[in-house]
C-alpha cells in the first residue's frame, strides 16, 4: 500500500518531525466550487491549519499515485480540470489502476489519510442518508467509511440537501460517535442547529483529542465525528435555505439527476439561487473547521508523546 503513496516535500518533512498532519479532501476543489475560488480557498485553507500549528495535506489522486499533500501545479490542475474523477472506495483503484486524475471524496480522504498515518481530516460537511432513501437507497459511502476507518472527522455537519434524522440514525447503529463543538445542537453545514443534538459536547481541543485517543485505546475501530457549526456572521436564516433546498431537490428529480451527480448539482443550483451567499458560508465553515482541526490534531499529538 505505501508504494502507491506520494508526499510533498512539506508533509515529509512533517512527518520526520512529527508535527500534527491534517488530511483535507479534494472534490471540494474539484466538484465543490467554482474556479477561482476553489483554488484560493484551498490555499486560504491550508494556511489557516499552518497558522494554528499544524500541516495541511491535501489529497489526490494523480498519474497513478495516493498524493499526500499537492504542489501549488497540482492545486491549479484540479481546480481547473473539467475531467477530474470523484473518487470514493468504490473507484480508489480503479482511479490509481488507470492513473487518471482523481479527486478524493470524505470516504476515500478517510482511507488515504489512514494509509498516510495522520489523524484527523478537515471538510465542509459529510455526505449522508439521502432525502427518499427508503425507496432509493442512496446512502453516502462516508457514512460506511466513519463505522470502519479510524480517522476522525471535523465538518459542518452534514450538507442540509440531506436527511439529517436518518443521517445521524445510522451513525449510531454503526456505533459512530458524533461530537458537538461549543453547543449541543449538530450543526446542518448553511445553518447552526438542524433541530437535532450531537451525541457529546466537547468543546476545547484537549477534550476531543482524549476522548478520540481513549476509543482507539480501547480498540473501538472507525472514526469520530466533530461537527463545528458554521460562524454565526456567515450563517444562513434556516427558512431561507429550506426553501431553496427544496426548489433545488424538486428541479433535480425533474431533470433525473442521480447518483455522485446530486449533491454537486444541488450546491451549485442553491448558490445559482442565494446569489452566491451559500458559497460564502461554505468558505466560512470551511475555514472554521481547518482551525478546529488543526488545534485537535496538535492536541491529539500531543496524548501520542505523553501516553
Amino acid at each position: 500500500m505505501q508504494a502507491f503513496l506520494q508526499f510533498s516535500p512539506e508533509v515529509q518533512a512533517a512527518r520526520a518531525a512529527g508535527k500534527p498532519v491534517v488530511a483535507l479532501e479534494s472534490t471540494i476543489i474539484s466538484h465543490g466550487m467554482p474556479y477561482p475560488q476553489n483554488v484560493q480557498t484551498a490555499r486560504e485553507v491550508e494556511q489557516v491549519i499552518r497558522d494554528a500549528g499544524g500541516v495541511p495535506a491535501t489529497i489526490a489522486i494523480i498519474d497513478g499515485r495516493i498524493c499526500i499533500g499537492l504542489s501549488e501545479d497540482q492545486l491549479e490542475l484540479l481546480g481547473q480540470s473539467k475531467d477530474a474523477i470523484k473518487v470514493s472506495r468504490r473507484d480508489l483503484a480503479y482511479v490509481l489502476a488507470t492513473g487518471k486524475l482523481g479527486a478524493t471524496t470524505v470516504a476515500a480522504t478517510m482511507i488515504c489519510a489512514k494509509l498516510a498515518g495522520i489523524e484527523v481530516f478537515v471538510t465542509g460537511g459529510i455526505g449522508g442518508v439521502h432525502r427518499g432513501a427508503e425507496t432509493s437507497f442512496d446512502i453516502s459511502a462516508d457514512l460506511q467509511e466513519l463505522a470502519q476507518t479510524g480517522v476522525a472527522v471535523v465538518c459542518a455537519g452534514v450538507k442540509s440537501i440531506l436527511d439529517i434524522g436518518l443521517t445521524l440514525e445510522y451513525l449510531e447503529t454503526h456505533g459512530v460517535p458524533v461530537v458537538s463543538v461549543g453547543q449541543a445542537a449538530f450543526p446542518a453545514f448553511f445553518t447552526r442547529d438542524s433541530g437535532f443534538k450531537a451525541d457529546f459536547q466537547l468543546d476545547t481541543p484537549e477534550e476531543q483529542a482524549r476522548f478520540i485517543r481513549t476509543k482507539w485505546q480501547l480498540g473501538l475501530d472507525g472514526g469520530v465525528v466533530v461537527s463545528n457549526p458554521v460562524p454565526e456572521a456567515s450563517s444562513m436564516k434556516s427558512d431561507e435555505i429550506d426553501a431553496i433546498i427544496a426548489q433545488a431537490l424538486r428541479e433535480a428529480g425533474e431533470q433525473g439527476v442521480k447518483g455522485k451527480l446530486v449533491t454537486p448539482f444541488l450546491l451549485a443550483r442553491i448558490k445559482e439561487l442565494t446569489g452566491g451567499r451559500s458559497l460564502v458560508t461554505n468558505i466560512a465553515l470551511v475555514k472554521h473547521n481547518a482551525l478546529v482541526g488543526a488545534k485537535l490534531a496538535v492536541a491529539l499529538a500531543h496524548t501520542a508523546h505523553s501516553s
